[in-house]
């Protein structure tokens, strides 16, 4: 039977491997797989073929039709008219919420990632008896493991 586990690359994970070696698995049927976290910074603009999800033109829009609408009533007593004033509030108001949303997503969610760092994760892989893997799965998550699986080979 193998086991398979994740953890966060810590201490617990050095502390889970040790404890392993003191219940009687041999370091020849204990793997550990580190997986390489992403260097390169995430495209801030989605193409046909690839979207993570974040719009950035929201808060646009929004802001957009408010200002339009504003600047629509303003116009009125304004000499250009409610017209181009409410065509001036809303390509205002776009560029204004466009510019929120970068300034978010750009600045306050990568100072976010840098605090909380990017800690890599660790694949473990168990090679034990099937009496053993009860044992084996306590000691992992005591350790703090992220998740476990039982693969029967």
């Amino acid at each position: 039977m193998q086991i398979i586990a994740t953890f966060g690359y810590s201490v617990s994970l050095e502390l889970a491997i040790s404890s392993l070696e003191l219940e009687g698995i041999k370091k020849e049927h204990i793997f550990a797989v580190p997986l390489t976290i992403q260097k390169t910074e995430r495209r801030m603009f989605d193409t046909i073929h690839n979207a993570d999800g974040i719009s950035l033109i929201s808060t646009g829009a929004a802001l957009g039709t408010a200002f339009s609408v504003i600047g629509a009533s303003v116009g009125f007593s304004l000499q250009w008219g409610p017209i181009y004033w409410g065509l001036i509030g809303a390509v205002g108001g776009f560029l204004l919420g466009f510019l929120i949303d970068i300034f978010i997503n750009k600045i306050v969610k990568n100072r976010q990632r840098l605090l909380r760092g990017k800690n890599p994760v660790v694949i473990l892989i168990i090679d034990c008896k099937d009496e053993q893997a009860d044992r084996i799965e306590h000691i992992l998550w005591h350790h703090f493991a992220l998740g476990t699986a039982r693969v029967i080979v």
